[in-house]
């Protein structure tokens, strides 16, 4: 009874993200794609050269320091202490970066702490009176650090949640605001096969604020004697962050004891974008030592920017009880040139 009671829970999930996409189907069915009309874009940055090279079809799969980004339902099932680090020379003069801390704690759950960084080169300060520099330098800078709960409700069913603060910088100012992401993991009775859905970012609304926003202005220009000099602040929009709604599934079939290949592919629904498909493959052998991923992003999607993805990892022998996972990707890009991702997995 209560795995019944755990598949219809998951069944309700399901069928509210599909009404959900729905909805937003009619309107994007209208040409309304709302593209760049959200804040805080670098929660968008993929996480993790396995999901990264798997074309980010990872939702159903989740299963490294990543998760807490994808679906952080699936970190319910990790037994060991995880550090996760990842790095990417994004895109020209930005570097980000991510690291994921993950604690099991004995029949409760798994504690995980994560922060993203999104940092720009130092720019030079420019003026109508000096178009070729001041002399100083600005530079911006986006920041989340978060924190993530998961708990296994049956061997087949586990929910997670992942509540973070959000910091957007330029120069002297600042938007800030709060997000929550929500996942869930499912392994269907269907054998190797398992169904994922996370709802990611959603929050409040952020808008820009600070000393930079300040001008001088002359309210009455058309009248002599009053000042000319009275301090003003623009006033900006707010928006809401990049909510996205994933939903994903993934196949194991295993070659032999020792290899595998995985299957997975993801339906993705943004608030400030239409609606695509991610695919993405796994082999992986000498058990789980040599990995291989290769994968696309945003199939369906009109004039879309990413396009292959390809990757590896391998995983070390385990010392005093310590595992060592390495793993690179690589991203294309149509316009915007390739990315190499590069990420670090300690578990213990």
């Amino acid at each position: 009874m209560k795995n019944r009671r755990i598949f219809n829970l998951h069944t309700i999930f399901i069928g509210c993200a599909l009404y959900t996409i729905s909805l937003h189907a009619v309107s994007f069915g209208q040409e309304v794609k709302k593209v760049g009309t959200s804040a805080a874009a670098f929660l968008r940055i993929p996480v993790g050269t396995k999901a990264i090279a798997m074309g980010s079809a990872f939702t159903a799969i989740a299963d490294d320091g990543s998760a807490m980004f994808w679906n952080p339902g699936n970190i319910a099932p990790q037994t060991e202490r995880t550090l996760f680090i990842h790095h990417s020379p994004w895109l020209p003069g930005l570097d980000f970066q991510y690291i994921g801390v993950l604690l099991p704690v004995q029949r409760i759950g798994v504690v995980g702490v994560n922060v993203v960084s999104l940092t720009s080169e130092d720019m030079d300060v420019t003026t109508p009176d000096a178009p070729m520099g001041t002399g100083e330098t600005f530079n911006a800078a986006s920041y989340a650090a978060g924190l993530a709960f998961a708990s296994s409700l049956t061997d087949r069913f586990s929910i997670g949640a992942n509540f973070k603060f959000i910091q957007e910088r330029i120069y002297h100012s600042i938007a800030q605001g709060f997000a929550f992401d929500v996942g869930t993991m499912f392994v269907t009775p269907f054998k190797n096969v398992r169904f994922g859905v996370a709802i990611s970012n959603i929050g409040t609304r952020m808008a820009m604020d600070g000393d930079d926003l300040n001008s001088y202005v002359d309210v009455a220009p058309t009248h002599e004697g009053n000042n000319p000099n009275i301090v003003a602040k623009m006033d900006t929009d707010s928006f809401d962050p990049p909510i996205m709604m994933r939903m994903g599934v993934s196949w194991d079939w295993w070659l032999s004891d020792a290899s595998r290949v995985t299957f997975a592919c993801d339906g993705v629904n943004p608030n400030d974008n239409a609606q695509y498909i991610n695919l993405g493959i796994e082999w992986a052998s000498f058990h789980e030592a040599v990995v291989l991923q290769g994968g696309f992003n945003e199939l369906l999607l009109e004039e879309r920017e990413k396009g292959m993805t390809l990757g590896g990892a391998i995983r070390l022998p385990s010392v005093s009880g310590v595992s060592l996972n390495v793993g690179y990707a690589f991203q294309e890009f149509r316009y915007l040139g390739s990315v190499n991702h590069f990420s670090v997995q300690l578990a213990f």
